[in-house]
Order: C-alpha cells, then structure tokens, then sequence
C-alpha cells in the first residue's frame, strides 16, 4: 500500500533546479517505493540492487547509460558508486533539470562520490522512516515549506486519527511493520538488525567481533535520550573509546542514531560539549533492549522512547520538507535540561517531552529558566505530552499532543 510521503514535494522542487537530485536514507525507509511510484511515469527506473545489472554498469559504464538512457531512476546507485563520474559527464553536456533520480542507503563510498562528482549538480535530500502524520495519512499542505507549521505553534492541532501511542513506539515507521499484510513484527524487527545493522554497517568499518558488535548495539538503544558518554559506552561493550567513536559515526552516517548537540550562543562550544544519542527508530530501538508492546509504555525506559520518539518526529518533520534540522538540547552548568531548542525562521523554541496525560506547571519550569538564562522572555515553549488537545500550562508554554506534529 502506497502512502504519500512529505519528501515528494521536495523531491519536485529539486527536480525543477537541479539536473539530478538524490534521495539518501537507511535502508526500508521507502525510497526506492517512493521515486516509482511518484515518478516512474516521467523516469525509466532502473535499480542496481540486482548483481547482473551491477555486473554491466561496472563492465561497460557508457553503454549502461547508451540502454538506460535519462529521464532515469537508478536506484541503490551506492553499489557502483563509479557511475557518478558518467553521471557528471552527461550533466556536464545536457543540464536540463530533473534528468536524474538517484537513490542510495547512505555510505561514506556514495557521498563522497556525489561530493567529488557532482557537487554543484546535485540536491541531496534525506527520506527516513515513515512520520506519525505519514503513518496516519495525514497529507501536509504542500506550499506550507514550514517543518514545524505556523498552526502547530499556535496551538491549532487537528485531532489525531487513532494511533495507540504503545504500538506507535514498538512499531517505529519503518513502512512495512504498518503495511505490509501479515508481517511479524518481532522476526521483521530482528531480520533488520541482522541482515542490515550487523552486515551493512558492520562490513563498512570491518567488525571482525559480531558478537561484540551486537552488544554494542543494544547498548546504544539502552542508552537512548541521555549524554553520550564515549568511555562508558566502551567499557561496558569492551572494546577501545577510539572504536566506539567510529561506530557510533557510522550509524549516525547511515540514520540509524541522532547526535544532538548542545545549544551555546556560541557556536564553536556546541562542536565541544557532550551530545545527547537518539536511536532515530523506536521500534528498533524497543527490540534491541528486549522489550514488547505490553510493556513498552510501562517500562523505566519509556519515558527516554517517548522522547525519542518525538526527536525523531522533529528530524523527519526538517529532513522530509528538504531543510537542514535546526535543533539541538540545552543543559546548564547545575544539571536542569531543556529537551529540544529548535531555531525556527531565526526564532528559538523551546520543548520539553514528557510522558504524561497531566502536564501541570511544573512541567514548564525549565523553559522558563532557559528563557532567564538566555536573556530572552519571548522564546516559546511547548511540553510535548500524552493528550488530544492543547491546553495553557503557564505564560507562554502550550502542552500539545504528540499526535499533532
């Protein structure tokens, strides 16, 4: 079942400016199902996935181009990363917009191909899991290029189609887990850690330990929505901190794990400080740590997945209408936190993220003391919550249901 996805309009829009655009992202996030099924009318679609084809693209480049000539979708186009080069040549002498969809899981192989080869000529936009708002078939305004809407910050949140928040988070928004017929969500949770997470990204940085890397995995998950702490996550998983420091920026490359830094006025301190590590999916996230859509909202870990959860809605919500993410996390010297700082048309917003149906005042006491601590009474806040509508919990802060983002 085909559902519409914000990225489209994106995707669109690049066409009309670029001569090739590229759509990135973990695998099974639906690119491949997007690109056919919005454009295979315009574009021949052609995907590498298939080792024959790879076979002859990486024998006979030019005449791989001569029989699949552009308008063209070439899908998975990570697996012969030296096509971009032919790519770039045909560019070079038609630059006629949009002759170009290409599509790839991210690897450091693929982007630093598009860098070295068609930099200037590409519009390079990321699709990840399926949005709460996607999942439910709410269709944005396409004009609306907002990630987060002028009516969302107003406090305006159409009620949200039936979603149980449990099977939202142990289901994540991977695709298939909502629509593809009869799936098993357990054996599909722990084929995509197997046959994606420990071979796809183990064989970029070469892990010989599997079962080291497994442990590491899960340790991540456990450790979702708290500071990174590198010699912690080394010690427990046993390895050295200079391995834990590469796998952690291999799955962050490849949108598996968010690292969200701290917010200083002064930019250079936000590349130093500690960030805080969101496994982007929480349905894998759930498996990894053991956990089951009876438990998952009853669990210590529910809160930090909750979090997660609404992060993740934020990352999709920037990424999927084609914007870099302006968020980070504030955390004074004394220890209180702010969850999200998000810069939204040159303006700070403040939220916090709680589980609960009863957000009371107390709840905004840290956007107000991030508003003292900036210097700066208009910031908006927001506590992300469990309820169906909007209410007023103190001067300037709305709780808003999770379901309106």
């Amino acid at each position: 079942m085909f559902r519409l996805r914000d990225l489209s309009d994106a995707i669109e829009r690049a066409c009309r400016s670029f001569p090739c655009v590229l759509v990135t992202g973990p695998r099974q996030s639906g690119k491949s199902t997007l690109l056919r099924q919005r454009f295979g009318g315009t574009h021949a679609y052609l995907t590498l996935d298939h080792p024959d084809a790879r076979e002859r693209a990486r024998r006979d480049p030019s005449g791989f181009f001569r029989r699949h000539p552009a308008p063209l979708i070439l899908d998975e186009v990570q697996h012969v990363p030296e096509l971009l080069s032919y790519v770039k040549a045909m560019i070079d002498e038609d630059r006629r917009p949009g002759r170009f969809l290409l599509s790839g899981s991210q690897s450091f192989a693929l982007m630093q191909g598009i860098t070295e080869s068609l930099a200037g000529r590409v519009a390079v936009l990321t699709l990840l899991p399926m949005s709460a708002g996607e999942i439910g078939g709410r269709v944005r305004d396409p004009h609306d290029r907002e990630p987060i809407p002028a009516r969302w910050m107003a406090g305006e949140v159409e009620p949200r189609k039936h979603l149980a928040l449990a099977r939202w988070l142990m289901r994540g928004g991977y695709p298939e887990r909502w629509f593809a017929r009869s799936v098993d969500q357990e054996l599909w949770a722990a084929s995509y850690v197997q046959t994606y997470l420990e071979r796809d990204v183990r064989s970029l940085i070469g892990v010989r330990d599997l079962d080291a890397f497994a442990t590491f995995l899960r340790l991540v998950a456990a450790r979702t929505g708290q500071i990174l702490n590198l010699s912690d996550l080394a010690r427990d998983a046993g390895i050295t901190h200079p391995t834990a420091r590469q796998w952690i920026s291999v799955l962050e490359a490849s949108h598996q794990v968010l690292l969200l830094r701290p917010h200083y006025a002064n930019l250079g301190k936000r590349l130093i400080k500690a960030p805080k590590i969101y496994w982007l999916d929480t349905g894998v996230a759930a498996h990894l740590v053991g956990l089951d859509e009876r438990t998952v909202t009853t669990h210590a870990m529910a809160g930090a997945l909750f979090e997660t959860a609404v992060v993740a809605e934020l990352l999709k919500a920037h990424h999927h209408r084609g914007r870099e993410p302006r968020l980070w996390y504030f955390r004074s010297r004394d220890g209180w936190e702010v969850d999200v700082v998000m810069e939204r048309k040159s303006k700070l917003h403040a939220i916090e993220i709680k589980l609960t149906a009863t957000p009371r005042p107390l709840h905004a006491e840290p956007l107000d003391r991030f508003r003292k601590a900036t210097r700066t009474a208009s910031i908006p806040g927001y506590v992300i919550c469990d309820i169906k509508h909007p209410e007023p919990l103190a001067p300037g802060v709305t709780a808003m249901p999770w379901g309106g983002l």
